[in-house]
Order: C-alpha cells, then sequence, then structure tokens
C-alpha cells in the first residue's frame, strides 16, 4: 500500500470512527432492520443456495435476522473465522450453538471442518466502516475481506451493507482493494 494511501484511509478511518460513535442506538436499530429486510426481499438472497454473512459488531449494520433466516429457508450459511492475522475461511454453521468469541470478540465457528471459497459462494455480505458509491469500501483496516475476496470474480455476488449515514463520496484505494459491485443501504 502506497504511504499516501495509507495516511489517507487512516485519516478517514478516524473521522468516520467519530461520525460512528455519535449514532445513536435507535438509528442503528432501525437502519439494521431496514437493510435486513432489504437484504431478505432481494432476488440475490432468495436465488443463493450458500450465503456467507457476517455476524455483526456493534455499530455495523445487524445480521442476526438474516441469518436466522438464512437457516429456516434451508440455505448452506458461512460465516468468517479469522484463522490468522491475514486470512479468513468461510465456515459453515448448521445453527448457533458451538460457537465461541473469536477475533475481534466477534463470535466464530468453533468446529472449521467445512468451509467454502468466495467463488463457490453465491451471496457474500461483507461489511465495512464506510462505502462510496463507486463501490469502494473502508474496512476496520485488517484487509481480511480484500484477500478472501480477491480473484472470486464477485459481479452481483458481493454485496456491502452500509448505514446511509456512513456513506463517503470518495474513499481512497489501492490496486488491491476489491470493490464490491451493491451497497445496500436503509
Amino acid at each position: 500500500m502506497s504511504a499516501d494511501v495509507k495516511t489517507a484511509k487512516t485519516e478517514l478511518r478516524r473521522t468516520l470512527r467519530l461520525r460512528q460513535s455519535a449514532l445513536s442506538a435507535d438509528y442503528v436499530h432501525a437502519a439494521s432492520d431496514r437493510i435486513q429486510g432489504l437484504v431478505l426481499s432481494s432476488s440475490a438472497y432468495r436465488e443463493a443456495q450458500s450465503i456467507c454473512l457476517y455476524l455483526h459488531m456493534p455499530y455495523e449494520p445487524a445480521t442476526d435476522r438474516i441469518l436466522r433466516q438464512a437457516l429456516a429457508d434451508g440455505k448452506t450459511v458461512y460465516v468468517p473465522k479469522c484463522v490468522s492475522r491475514t486470512e479468513m475461511l468461510a465456515v459453515r454453521i448448521r445453527d448457533l450453538s458451538g460457537m465461541k468469541p473469536g477475533a475481534f470478540g466477534i463470535p466464530e465457528p468453533a468446529d472449521i471442518t467445512e468451509t467454502r471459497a468466495a467463488a463457490d459462494l453465491d451471496l457474500i455480505l461483507v461489511p465495512c466502516l464506510s462505502a462510496a458509491p463507486d463501490g469502494r469500501r473502508l474496512g476496520h483496516g485488517a484487509g481480511y475481506y480484500d484477500r478472501f475476496l480477491a480473484g472470486a470474480g464477485l459481479t452481483g455476488r458481493a454485496v456491502c451493507l452500509c448505514f446511509r449515514r456512513m456513506l463517503c463520496g470518495e474513499i481512497p484505494a489501492d490496486d488491491y482493494d476489491i470493490r464490491i459491485p451493491q451497497i445496500i443501504t436503509e
């Protein structure tokens, strides 16, 4: 990563974390509910047999309703598990039992016997701190999703969930930053 892009991302993250901390719990709850409803009513969700979704951190769009519905709908559900400082796997879950706090305190499956590559998933819901209209996203800085999604040919299969109040007009990026083809806000 170029030093200029790294510096610009660090400054933007600092600004956005302040904006994020000012979001009210009522806004986060209502916006998350709307975003989840939009995902569940989308053709991408309806047509997907396999779905990978993140388990949200505070002040990220929630995914718990999507997770429960995907399991009830009989979809093959995968969630991220960080297995090193640089690698994330999509691990299949059949229910929420066996989840333990993992990287960043986020629940992760203990059993990693069944995984799937990004290219083999029908729908991938991607978190962000912010996103821009051109599909650039700003994550939390570890690069897990960029590495996971690299080379997956994601057109139409990856969707970034972002609060409207966290959108940016422009996000600095390098060549390895993956653009997400669709962003859903409330």
